[in-house]
C-alpha cells in the first residue's frame, strides 16, 4: 500500500462511518501541480474522539486543535501516517503563533482560517472532486501567492506565515499578490514572535531548495533578512573586483555562489556558502589596484559560530558550517601545499562539501577550478590509509621506549612525527623514534 492509497482508505473509512472527510492543504496543491505530496492530511467533521474510535492505531498529536495521527501498515520499515484534523475556526492568537482556543466548524469556515489560497483547497479522492472556497485553483494556475481574506489578519495570527510565504513562493516560483506582499513587508519586524527553532527550520528548507538564491533575494526584499540574519546586510553595496572596474557587490556574488552549488546541497553546505564571505565587511581595505579582505575567513568563522548558536542549530551542523566558512579559501593553493597539510584537510568528513564550495566560489568569480580538480584527483589516487595512516608513535611509546615524562613537549613531538609521516619522510616506527631523538638533541641546552 502506498501513502496515497492509505490516505484514500482513511477518507473512505470516515465516510463509511457517516462523516465528511476530504484531503486538505498542501497535498491538494501538490496533486494539482502533478507533484508527489510529501504527506497527506485529511480534514473531517469527525471529532478527535470519534476519529480514534474508528481506527485501531492512533496518536493524539494535537487534541486541543482537533488533530489525530492515524497510523497505517509498515512500508519499507516505516509506518504510513495520515493526520486527521477536525474542521475548525481559530480563536484569538494572543502569542502570534497559535490560537488560544478552537471551535469546530464547517469545511468552508475551516478553509477561510488557513494561510494562503493555494493551501486552502480540499479534494475528495473518492469522487475525484476539488472543493475550493478560496480561489486557490485560479491562483495556482496564475502562479500567484495570495493570503486568504485579510493578509494582515492572517499574518497577525501566525507570524511564521511570513517566512513560510517566502518559502512557498520560492518553491513554486510564484509572484506574491501585492496586498499580501505589502502586509508581509509591514509585519516582517514581528518575526521574533516565532521561536528560533522554527525560524531555523524554515531557513533549512529554503536553503536546500534549488532556487535558494531567489529565496534569499525575496527574503531580503520582504524585509526578513534584517530581523533574522542581520549579519548579511553589510554585504549589500560592498563592491567586488578591482576598484577601477567593480564586478558587482558582495551580496550578488554570494547569491551566484549559492546558485552554482547545484540542486542537492545540504543545509550545512548551503548555509556555510551564504556565510562564507560574511566577515569581509569587517576587514575591507583598499590596495593600489584591488580591495583587500585579510583574515575575513577567520572573522567569518566567529560570526558563523555566533549565528549558529543564536539559531540553536545542532552541534554537528554548527561544526560543519564553521569549518566550511574557515576553510573556504584554504585549498586555493593546494598544488603548493606540503602533503601533511593537504592530507589532513582531504581526510575531513566534509571535504566533498568544501570542494563544492570552492568550485562554486571560483566559478562565480570567473576563476579557474584547477585547484578543485587537483584535489579531486588526489582523493581518487590516495587510499584511506595514505590519507590517514595509523600513527607511527603514541604517547605510550614516548613514555615507555624513550622514558620521557609526560608534558607539553609530548604534543609537539607527536605532531612533528605525524607531519613527517604524512609528508613521507619517515615510514616506520624506528625512523619515528630516531626523529624524536634528533629533535630532543636539537632542543637540549649546549
Amino acid at each position: 500500500m502506498t501513502e496515497r492509497e492509505f490516505a484514500i482508505s482513511v477518507v473512505r473509512r470516515l465516510r463509511d462511518a457517516g462523516y465528511q472527510a476530504l484531503w486538505a492543504g498542501g497535498c491538494v496543491r501538490d496533486e494539482l501541480l502533478g507533484l508527489v505530496p510529501k504527506d497527506y492530511d485529511v480534514a473531517s467533521n469527525a471529532r478527535p474522539e470519534e476519529v480514534r474510535k474508528h481506527f485501531r492505531h492512533t496518536v493524539a498529536v494535537g487534541l486541543s486543535f482537533g488533530v489525530v495521527k492515524v497510523i497505517g501498515p509498515r512500508q519499507e520499515g516505516v509506518f504510513l501516517e495520515v493526520e486527521v484534523a477536525t474542521f475548525r475556526n481559530d480563536g484569538v492568537y494572543s502569542d502570534g503563533r497559535r490560537p488560544d482556543a478552537v471551535v469546530y466548524s464547517t469545511a468552508e469556515e475551516d478553509a477561510l482560517r488557513r494561510d494562503f489560497t493555494i493551501n486552502g483547497m480540499f479534494f475528495d479522492p473518492l469522487e475525484n472532486r476539488l472543493i475550493d472556497y478560496v480561489g486557490g485553483q485560479a491562483d495556482l494556475q496564475g502562479r500567484m501567492l495570495r493570503a486568504i481574506g485579510d493578509p494582515a489578519a492572517r499574518f497577525s495570527e501566525d507570524k511564521l506565515r511570513l517566512l513560510r510565504g517566502v518559502r512557498v513562493a520560492t518553491r513554486f516560483d510564484l509572484t506574491i499578490e501585492p496586498a499580501t506582499r505589502a502586509a508581509m513587508q509591514a509585519m516582517a519586524p514581528q518575526i521574533h514572535a516565532v521561536s528560533v527553532e522554527r525560524i531555523a527550520d524554515e531557513l533549512r528548507q529554503l536553503l536546500t531548495h534549488p532556487r535558494r538564491a531567489a529565496g534569499l533575494n525575496l527574503l531580503f526584499d520582504i524585509g526578513l533578512v534584517q530581523p533574522v540574519l542581520p549579519e548579511l546586510l553589510p554585504m549589500k553595496g560592498l563592491l567586488q573586483g578591482p576598484p577601477s572596474a567593480p564586478t558587482g557587490d558582495l551580496w550578488d556574488h554570494v547569491m551566484k555562489v549559492l546558485e552554482l552549488l547545484g540542486p542537492e546541497a545540504s543545509f550545512p553546505l548551503a548555509f556555510a556558502t551564504l556565510l562564507h564571505d560574511v566577515g569581509k565587511p569587517r576587514c575591507v581595505g583598499r590596495g593600489p589596484d584591488r580591495w583587500t579582505f585579510h583574515y575575513h575567513e577567520h572573522i567569518g568563522k566567529r560570526m558563523a559560530e555566533e549565528l549558529c548558536l543564536r539559531l540553536k542549530l545542532s552541534n554537528a551542523e554548527r561544526e560543519r558550517i564553521t569549518w566550511l566558512v574557515e576553510k573556504h579559501q584554504f585549498l586555493c593553493d593546494a598544488r603548493n601545499m606540503k602533503p601533511s597539510k593537504l592530507k589532513t584537510t582531504l581526510d575531513h568528513p566534509g571535504i566533498r562539501e568544501l570542494l563544492a564550495l570552492h568550485r562554486a566560489d571560483a566559478l562565480a568569480s570567473g576563476k579557474s577550478i584547477d585547484h578543485v580538480e587537483f584535489c579531486e584527483g588526489l582523493l581518487a589516487q590516495w587510499s584511506r590509509d595514505e590519507l590517514n595512516p595509523e600513527p607511527l608513535l603514541t604517547g605510550d611509546d614516548l613514555r615507555q621506549t624513550l622514558e620521557l615524562k609526560p608534558g607539553p613537549s609530548f604534543k609537539k613531538l607527536l605532531d612533528a612525527v605525524r607531519e613527517a609521516q604524512l609528508d613521507g619522510t619517515i615510514q616506520n616506527r624506528e625512523q619515528a623514534l630516531a626523529l624524536v631523538q634528533r629533535l630532543l638533541t636539537e632542543e637540549a641546552p649546549s
